[in-house]
């Protein structure tokens, strides 16, 4: 089979690429940058330079395919610059389910998240929960935006989607703000920890197989959620520790002190250049959130089955300490779970 894919640069779009080659698929991507697509052409992968904002670098790429994987987003939570977000959750998904209804594709698998849902307040909702209110990110609105506004009337018209949501993705090389708070937590950096977040944890290979899984048995016109287990973070610091050796932070901080911390600091975002993770935003998104969602229909229609996060939290502390030329404490045995 031919597939198309967007965001194959990505964190979970990389690891989707590789599993289509690995299972003897032909796979077509469009990149903005071949330098940074050169480990994709490596694999194998065909690269188009584009973007999906522009609708017209789509068509060439698409044309006789037999399934398409739509993962390009902007997720950056915390950032500064917001300009591009809609453009590329919410336009960008529109281009791309427009061609593919005008090329005839037969099948799509397109990427949303559980955090259309917003905070959950601990808990696990399904695929037919629907969230209507303010939006904790810019990420989040635009995501819900190609979600409910985008996808979700393309497929009551009949074309032949399917949504996949993933919940937290970690693994060796995560980008996002977890995984940076999981490298801050190896420098003995981080300060502390909120105590009430919590999210539900799939291993991006885990994620990766899910889409697979969605395109080959999910049912168009159908959503399924590809999280992981439930861990808070102070569980998961805590299940950190006794993987690495490393302490975590002993501060644990009420939800309503982050609150207060990211209505402070709002004001002087535009004069000072504050990390990701404590701009107003990224506070907020982190002040006892819970980002969850209920895996079962992917689990009893797709087959899915994450691991559990003390099977795959070794390898990915592993992974980052090798990246930052950290050395195991002594006497510390990383080689399996807890």
């Amino acid at each position: 089979m031919k597939y198309f894919i967007t965001g194959a640069t990505g964190f979970i779009g990389s690891h989707v690429a590789a599993q289509l080659i690995e299972s003897g698929h032909e796979v077509v991507a469009l990149v903005r940058d071949r330098e940074r697509a050169r480990v994709l052409s490596a694999l194998g992968v065909k690269l188009f330079e584009g973007d999906v904002v522009n609708r017209e670098s789509l068509l060439a790429p698409m044309t006789d395919v037999d399934g398409i994987f739509h993962l390009a987003a902007w997720y950056k939570i915390g950032a500064r610059d917001k300009g591009t977000a809609y453009w590329t959750n919410v336009i960008g998904t529109r281009h791309v389910l427009e061609v593919m209804k005008e090329l005839s594709i037969p099948k799509g698998v397109y990427t949303s998240t559980v955090a259309v849902f917003s905070d959950t307040h601990g808990a696990l909702p399904d695929e037919s929960f629907r969230y209507e209110g303010s939006h904790l990110s810019e990420y989040d609105r635009t995501k819900w935006l190609a979600h409910y506004t985008v996808a979700l009337p393309r497929m009551r018209a009949g074309l032949p989607l399917v949504i996949v949501q993933p919940g937290a993705v970690y693994g060796p090389g995560d980008p996002s703000i977890l995984g940076n708070t999981l490298r801050q937590y190896l420098r003995r950096r981080l300060p502390m920890i909120p105590r009430a977040s919590a999210f539900c944890w799939a291993h991006v290979d885990d994620v990766a197989r899910g889409h697979l899984l969605a395109m080959d048995k999910g049912r168009p016109g159908e959503s399924y959620i590809l999280a992981g287990p439930k861990h808070s973070l102070v569980e998961t610091f805590e299940m950190a520790s006794s993987i690495t050796g490393i302490k975590p932070p002993p501060v644990r901080v009420p939800s309503a002190l982050m609150k207060g911390m990211s209505f402070l600091v709002r004001p002087f975002e535009p004069f000072i250049p504050l990390p990701e993770a404590y701009t107003s935003e990224g506070l907020r998104v982190a002040a006892g959130v819970t980002y969850l969602g209920n895996n079962e229909k992917a689990r009893r229609e797709l087959g899915y089955d994450p691991r559990p996060l003390r099977d795959g939290l070794p390898e990915t502390l592993r992974g980052m300490m090798n990246e930052l030329g950290i050395k195991p404490e002594a006497g510390v045995s990383m080689n399996k779970g807890v």
